[in-house]
């Protein structure tokens, strides 16, 4: 194998702080890009990095004083290397070192560096450990090669594991994978702000689930994003796949707005209803903020809800003053209060999938259909608004936590792997509306993320502002997948619990504002950037249940007949 050159030498550093590298006079400062993947050739280990700055320097500072006219190519040329030169910073996050087996010295053979030896031995002869120590002085530095990245990330064809590959290094071209596995082990996060393409990595992310069978997946799909196919940002008149067209035997939708659902295309989709007796004080209590609801309210619902158990709404909504006066008198609840509950508790009516009461019990049905190994799409069409979309979301997540809790606890008791329950990612959008400080106590999700798959349920939060987020329930986020972010506090938040966050905050900071993403946590060896694999129709081709090539020729045709019945155009 030839050896690729060296491109500097350590020259000094530390553990805690990273290393620092004097670039070679042939090697240009303007090829160092933050994030690129080196490799740092110690004598007994290998230690595989990540750069995360670069600057310059001078052997003399009679040369700033007196630096060289633009036009004088060749003192710049004599200076180069030698008074003037570039240098990076490293932060090692891995080190090759040879099994026990393998652990003789390497030696030098015709003069070359002791990476041959290192290079020349497989990836199952290298053990791939923690950083516990550092390079010694003077160790070259070379560009990481495809081989190094194979054995940090695995590839999908790795049978051991059900790797994913979300993406690749933004220097060369080879998969970038996550463990799928260890990813729904815990709850996991997307994150970055508006416009960086989100939704777009994570109906990645969900395809790849789907894909390698690592979960079920239930989608509160806020804006209609993920079940059919959407706009696509950036390309006027353009659409992607929904996970439904990809998956078409393995995917079904649910939908609390039918008409918004058939205008879109989707014939199949199975209307989804809630009732009023469904709705707890608790689901009241989180989207108190939207209802405007004061203290008082929220303690006088609960006194309803004594007296009245579950229909306490239906009895509520159709009480008169005189009967709320009464009520007032017997039970010792304000008047005052339980009128403006009442009031404002009307706006549900408002909501389309709201019922006094339903002839189905549709949450049941969502739970058979993750039983059978479905992946669940629940879209809110037009019903999107943040009091809908919180409150639709916590009731359904409710119910099925406390079925997954019997479930676990079988299990746990009869030790029978047929009791097992699927392991199941939850989706939700806007999540810090879910997972803020003031209310995160409050609803099941902030439950979710604390008990770190205890019931088989873990989450995936997609949100642009992560500071919102309580800092404890970020802590217990495994995974977090971070587009472009530009404020102080979301990009403190991303490194919440995280050690040696520091040395990465620049590289997020830097991140392109498109199909750039900064990966770190439990499902990757180390924290990597990554160009996003993108979601188009190789993409489709390689993942989906369809030949796409024909499928597209269907659409083509359907879309016409659709056109002539004038259905859904």
């Amino acid at each position: 194998m030839d050896l690729s050159q060296p491109l500097g030498s350590v020259i000094q550093g530390s553990l805690s702080a990273g290393l620092e590298v004097r670039l070679h006079p042939d090697v240009s400062v303007e090829d160092m890009r933050v994030g690129k993947f080196l490799v740092v050739q110690g004598m007994r280990s290998r230690f595989f990095c990540m750069l995360t700055d670069v600057s310059l320097g001078t052997s003399s500072q009679r040369i700033l004083v007196n630096p060289p006219n633009p036009n004088d190519d060749f003192l710049r040329d004599v200076l180069a290397g030698s008074g003037t030169y570039g240098t990076i910073n490293l932060t090692p996050m891995l080190m090759f070192t040879p099994q026990k087996s393998q652990s003789q010295p390497p030696v030098e053979l015709n003069g070359k560096s002791p990476l041959g030896s290192f290079q020349a031995q497989s990836s199952e002869e290298m053990e791939l450990l923690p950083v516990k120590t550092i390079p010694s002085h003077f160790s070259q530095v070379y560009d990481a090669s495809e081989r190094d990245f194979r054995a940090v990330f695995g590839s999908e064809d790795d049978p051991r594991r059900r790797n994913f590959s979300v993406g690749q290094p933004l220097d060369m071209e080879v998969p970038i994978c996550i463990d799928l596995d260890r990813f729904v082990e815990r709850s996991n996060g997307v994150f970055g702000k508006s416009g960086t393409g989100k939704s777009f990595l994570t109906r990645l992310l969900l395809s790849g689930i789907i894909r390698r069978q690592a979960a079920v997946n239930l989608i509160f799909d806020m804006h209609s994003e993920y079940g059919w196919e959407a706009v696509s940002e950036g390309k006027q008149f353009s659409t992607v796949k929904g996970l439904r067209q990809l998956f078409p035997s393995q995917v079904q939708v649910y939908t609390l707005d039918p008409e918004s659902t058939r205008r879109r295309g989707i014939r199949d989709a199975q209307e989804l209803y809630l009732s009023y007796d469904q709705i707890e004080v608790e689901d009241i209590n989180l989207v108190r903020g939207e209802l405007n609801l004061s203290e008082a309210s929220l303690e006088n619902a609960i006194i309803l809800r004594n007296e009245f158990g579950k229909s306490w709404i239906v009895q509520l909504l159709s009480m008169t003053n005189e009967e709320i006066q009464e009520f007032c008198e017997v039970k010792r609840g304000n008047k005052s209060s339980i009128m403006a509950l009442q009031r404002k508790l009307s706006r549900l009516d408002e909501l389309k999938y709201i019922r006094s009461a339903c002839p189905h019990n549709y949450v049941k049905r969502i739970l058979e259909s993750l039983d059978a190994g479905k992946h669940v799409v629940v879209e809110f069409g037009s019903q999107s608004n943040m009091l809908s979309y919180m409150l639709a979301t916590n009731l359904i997540t409710r119910r099925i936590h406390s079925s997954y809790v019997r479930k676990a606890e079988i299990f746990l008791q009869s030790k029978n792997a047929s009791d097992r329950p699927r392991p199941l990612v939850i989706t939700i959008e806007e999540a810090h509306r879910f997972l803020d400080p003031a209310t995160v106590r409050q609803t099941i999700f902030g439950i979710i993320a604390r008990e770190m798959r205890k019931y088989f349920v873990t989450l995936l939060v997609v949100d642009q502002r992560p500071s919102g987020i309580d800092n404890e329930v970020m802590s217990q986020i495994g995974t977090r997948i971070t587009c472009l972010l530009n404020d102080d506090k979301d990009i403190e938040a991303i490194f919440t619990g995280v050690s040696g966050g520091q040395s990465l905050r620049s590289v997020l900071a830097k991140l392109d504002s498109k199909q750039q993403a900064l990966i770190l946590g439990h499902a990757v060896p180390m924290p990597v950037v990554v160009k996003t694999r993108a979601y188009d129709q190789q993409f489709y081709q390689e993942i989906g249940e369809l030949d796409w090539q024909e499928k597209s020729d269907q659409e083509v045709f359907l879309a016409a007949q659709l056109a002539r019945e004038d259905i859904g155009f």
